[in-house]
C-alpha cells in the first residue's frame, strides 16, 4: 500500500499544529524541510520546531535534511523527536559513516538524489537504506514545477530494488500533484510527498485524501 507524506513547507504557521491535524486521518507522516541556506537557498525548520511539533501529532517526522554535514544535525534532531531522516547523497564525500551515525542517534534514514544526480548514485548503499528520495524539483522553494524527468529514476530504482528483494520505501518529493500522482505510482514511488498540492488548496483535507487514494491505488 502507497504513503502520504505531508510537507509542512507550504503550511501556515502560525497554525501549524491546526495544519497538521487537517490532514492527520489521510498522512502516513509529516515530511519536515531542513534547509541550512548552503545546501539550499532558504533557511527553514529544525530541533526547536520539530520539539514543537512532537507533541501535536503521532505521526512519523520524516526530516528531509537539504543541508551540508548532515551528520551535524543528526543528535539535535533525533533528542528533539525525528523519526526518519533523508540526506542528500551530494551534501556528503562517503555516505557510509553518516548511515551509520543516523541509526546510531535512533533514527531511521534514507538518501536522496537532486535532479541532476543520476538515481544509480544510490545503489551501493540500498541494503542499508529504509527509504530513497528521487527529488522532482531541486531543492528550495515551494511549489516549483513538477519535473517529469524523475519518472525514469524512480523507474530505475524500483527495478534495482525487485532485483535484490529489497523494500525501502521509494518517495518522490516536488512537484507532487493529483494531475501527476499516478504516474509516479506507476513508475514505482511507494510515498508520495506534497506540499503546496495541500497547503495552497482550498479544502487541504480534501487534496490530501484524494492523494492518499491515489498513492494507495484506490483512485
Amino acid at each position: 500500500m502507497g504513503k502520504l507524506s505531508v510537507s509542512i513547507l507550504s503550511a501556515d504557521l502560525a497554525h501549524l499544529a491546526d495544519q497538521v491535524k487537517l490532514v492527520e486521518p489521510y498522512a502516513d507522516a509529516i515530511h519536515v524541510d531542513v534547509m541550512d541556506g548552503h545546501f539550499a537557498p532558504p533557511i527553514t525548520f529544525g530541533g526547536v520546531l520539530v520539539r514543537s511539533l512532537r507533541p501535536c501529532t503521532p505521526l512519523v517526522l520524516h526530516g528531509h535534511l537539504m543541508v551540508d554535514a548532515p551528520e551535524s544535525q543528526f543528535d539535535a534532531l533525533a533528542q528533539a523527536g525525528m523519526d526518519v531522516v533523508s540526506f542528500h547523497i551530494e551534501a556528503v564525500e562517503d555516505p557510509a559513516p553518516v548511515i551509520r551515525k543516523a541509526r546510531d542517534a535512533g533514527m531511521r534514514v534514507g538518501m536522496t538524489v537532486s535532479p541532476p544526480t543520476p538515481v544509480e548514485a544510490l545503489f551501493p548503499y540500498l541494503e542499508e537504506l529504509d527509504d530513497v528520495m528521487v527529488m522532482s524539483v531541486y531543492p528550495g522553494w515551494a511549489g516549483q514545477r513538477f519535473m517529469p524527468e524523475a519518472l525514469p529514476k524512480l523507474e530505475a530504482v524500483r527495478a534495482e530494488l525487485d532485483r535484490r528483494g529489497l523494500s525501502p520505501d521509494v518517495q518522490i518529493d516536488g512537484g507532487v500533484k493529483l494531475e501527476n500522482a499516478r504516474r509516479c505510482i506507476e513508475a514505482g514511488a511507494t510515498v508520495l510527498i506534497a506540499a503546496s498540492a495541500i497547503y495552497q488548496a482550498e479544502d487541504p483535507a480534501a487534496v490530501a485524501r484524494e492523494l492518499k487514494a491515489i498513492a494507495e491505488g484506490r483512485a
